[in-house]
């Protein structure tokens, strides 16, 4: 482990450099990644995430090497159904998939019914964790306790949250992502979030006017939580604009390991990388830092 990264942030940020508002090519991504993975902040990173579209279209093959090892998170942007053709063409040397996330319901639907097709074919999977990712509306509850029967029973799985989007109603309350923090707490139940997390602190985007979530306040609300501070506590964490408090929450626990949250992905490394350089919470500098 670096020095300069510590425990705490061991990879917090898969690279979803292929996704908007990124939109990298695949090629471009590929190369970027590699180059992520040799830097001095290599440990801040999580493997690659590629939808299964390009994968089920062939877009992978030849941009890696074999000996490599290269590791990648699989979306599944082609629907549930169609996952286990996608991982059928992954590369047989030189590509592994450590994750596959995918959404289980749109806003609004009983998410059941997709959980556990998803979880049947987790049973297929050995060493690749499934995430599902989860609406926080209708059946959320329902849907942590049966997430967290199939990981209890065995099985790679684990949840996943939207934490912003194109429209307003996509980006959580503090209160709903708190209760959300907590009640994966409540059933040692490790998740994973995406989009909106694009600084380390809470803020108004001035261009959309939605207010996003900071990853650093998420790290703080979960930390807390871990140690027992229940809803009203956890969203005071995850409201908080004033970097200050949040900060030293985290500070305090740099060299251990983070609980629960597995981590978020970003178009954008250098993005966080900054913003934790900035805090005084990686111990590194400007330079190197590669897109």
């Amino acid at each position: 482990m670096s020095t300069q990264v510590t425990r705490l942030f061991a990879g917090l940020v898969d690279d979803a450099a292929v996704f908007p508002p990124g939109s990298a090519s695949l090629p471009d991504a590929v190369a970027a990644h590699r180059r992520h993975r040799a830097a001095w902040y290599a440990d801040l990173v999580g493997p690659l995430l590629l939808p299964a579209s390009a994968i089920a279209a062939g877009e992978l093959s030849g941009l890696v090497d074999p000996a490599e090892g290269f590791v990648i998170g699989l979306i599944g942007d082609t629907g549930i159904e169609r996952l286990p053709f996608a991982l059928s063409l992954l590369p047989p040397d030189g590509v592994t998939a450590r994750q596959v996330e995918v959404p289980v319901a749109k806003r609004g639907e009983d998410p059941q019914a997709g959980l556990a097709e998803l979880v049947k074919l987790a049973e297929r999977w050995a060493g690749t964790t499934v995430y599902a990712e989860i609406p926080l509306t209708f059946g959320l509850m329902g849907a942590l306790d049966a997430v967290a029967a199939a990981r209890a029973g065995g099985l790679p799985v684990a949840a996943k949250f939207r934490t912003g989007g194109l429209a307003a109603e996509l980006f959580p309350t503090p209160i709903e992502l708190a209760a959300v923090i907590c009640a994966c707490r409540d059933r040692e139940l490790p998740f994973k979030l995406t989009a909106g997390l694009h600084h380390a602190i809470r803020h108004r985007d001035p261009e959309t006017g939605f207010t996003h979530h900071g990853y650093v306040n998420v790290l703080a609300a979960t930390l807390a939580a871990t140690e027992g501070a229940e809803v009203d506590a956890v969203s005071e964490l995850l409201a908080a604009t004033d970097p200050v408090r949040v900060v030293e929450q985290v500070r305090a626990h740099r060299d251990d390991e983070r609980p629960l949250w597995v981590g978020y992905g970003s178009c954008s490394i250098e993005e966080p990388l900054t913003d934790l350089i900035r805090l005084g919470l990686v111990n590194g500098g400007f330079e190197g830092v590669s897109e």
